[in-house]
């Protein structure tokens, strides 16, 4: 599914990095009364009446030749140009300034649904203040405090009848998939190759490849749709705004994918910001291949990729789950078997397993290694049952959920995989006590 994304856009001190922290529920925004500490966009996640969405606070958008100006003002009019909803933000203290206006005016060519909030509307003296934002042409202001969190509700209920219909992705039947991972490992080539064609501008430049661009293909019986990404750098090293663009791109790519192939360089092995771009995909629950490219340029024995295998493992030891397939876009080699197992990763993330057969091989596995026990506790599970898929998502209803060591967790994980066929996709699992 994929989620809307909300822009916050206004002059500098006018609190949007306020309201942006109360809306993710925590402190992400550097908060200050000094104006341009905002200059980057920041991106969260944020959830009202069980809506997730995206949401990007901005820098103040000055004009004129204040120090960082254009800077500030190109990285929120890419905020604008990605989000579905742009929430602009006065101060209800002031009477609408030259700068109100022109950002007015700015807004006025995305033809995106804009949600004016009036800000810092918690003394009852500026409340008159509210009828002069009508003049802005964006419909009812909404009063709210960012320091106080007053109006938030009717402003985020605003936002969310504006929000588009129609974003969920996977209405079709094909299987969705991306590619991710550092610029210049070979994703677009990769994509080429698989797609027999030059869909995507392939570059030996890092950075190239811009935006995610979802390509749908029939291949035997089966319909694929593939995203390639604009290559992901940590975030200390994103400097070009288009690359901080990009990220976000890749971001939703993967939330609308459902198996994540992590692409790494043969040439240059294993690299620590392959760990943190793995964890993307991990950490999003999605089904995830390991696909090693430019293999063709090694030099191999025998033993290479048994090798490099043991290597990703001991690296990578979150992902012991992940297959790893060696490929070359150049040559094409195993990318037809990459096809195959996207299309058998997939396949695991929907499996379910009946309650019988899940508590019989829980049962089993407690036989041959008994529960933990904790400061003279011992953990008792009762039942287990599969509730969802995509991840396969496992209950355990026990006697204490505390008593569910991870360690303990992860043996009966080993369990489970030892007798199903779960290869490539996280299982999740879930400690409840039984009522």
């Amino acid at each position: 599914m994929s989620q809307p994304t909300v822009a916050i856009v206004g002059r500098p001190n006018v609190g949007k990095s306020t309201i942006f922290n109360r809306l993710v529920g925590h402190r992400v925004s550097i908060v200050n009364n000094e104006p341009g500490v905002t200059r980057d966009r920041i991106y969260a996640h944020a959830d009202w009446l069980g809506t997730r969405f995206n949401v990007i606070d901005t820098g103040g958008i000055t004009m004129g030749d204040a120090p960082f100006a254009k800077q500030i003002t190109a990285q929120a009019e890419i905020a604008m140009d990605e989000a579905d909803v742009i929430i602009f933000m006065v101060d209800g203290r002031q009477s609408i300034t030259s700068g109100d206006d022109q950002i007015a005016r700015i807004l006025y060519h995305t033809n995106k649904p804009v949600v004016l909030a009036v800000n810092k509307m918690d003394n009852s003296k500026y409340k008159a203040n509210i009828y002069d934002f009508y003049s802005l042409g964006f419909g009812k202001p909404f009063p709210i405090s960012g320091s106080h969190g007053l109006g938030l509700g009717d402003l985020l209920d605003q936002v969310l009848r504006k929000f588009p219909t129609g974003m969920d992705n996977h209405k079709d039947n094909s299987i969705h998939f991306s590619l991710i991972g550092r610029p210049n490992v070979g994703k677009s080539s990769i994509v080429n190759a698989i797609l027999g064609q030059n869909r995507v501008i392939v570059s030996k430049t890092p950075g190239t490849t811009r935006d995610a661009i979802d390509t749908t293909f029939k291949r035997k019986h089966d319909v694929f749709t593939i995203a390639d990404t604009a290559g992901l750098r940590k975030r200390g090293k994103v400097y070009e705004s288009t690359e901080k663009y990009s990220d976000l791109r890749a971001m939703k790519a993967i939330d609308n994918s459902d198996v994540v192939v992590v692409v790494l360089n043969a040439d240059e092995g294993i690299r620590e910001e392959d760990k943190k771009i793995a964890g993307y995909a991990h950490n999003a629950w999605k089904g995830v291949i390991v696909a090693v490219n430019k293999w063709d340029d090694v030099k191999k024995t025998t033993s290479s990729q048994h090798n490099f295998r043991i290597n990703f493992y001991n690296e990578f030891k979150y992902l012991s789950y992940a297959p790893v397939i060696f490929v070359s876009a150049k040559t094409r080699l195993h990318l037809g078997q990459l096809l195959d197992l996207i299309k058998r990763v997939y396949h695991n993330q929907n499996i379910r397993i009946k309650s019988s057969v899940l508590n019989n091989v829980i049962t089993d596995a407690i036989s041959l290694t008994p529960t933990p026990t904790i400061k003279g506790q011992r953990l008792r599970v009762y039942y287990a049952t599969q509730v969802a898929v995509g991840p396969p998502t496992f209950v355990f209803f026990v006697n204490d959920p505390h008593l569910m060591h991870f360690s303990y967790a992860r043996y009966l994980e080993n369990q489970i995989r030892e007798h199903f066929d779960f290869m490539g996709t996280p299982i999740h699992f879930i400690s409840r006590r039984r009522s």
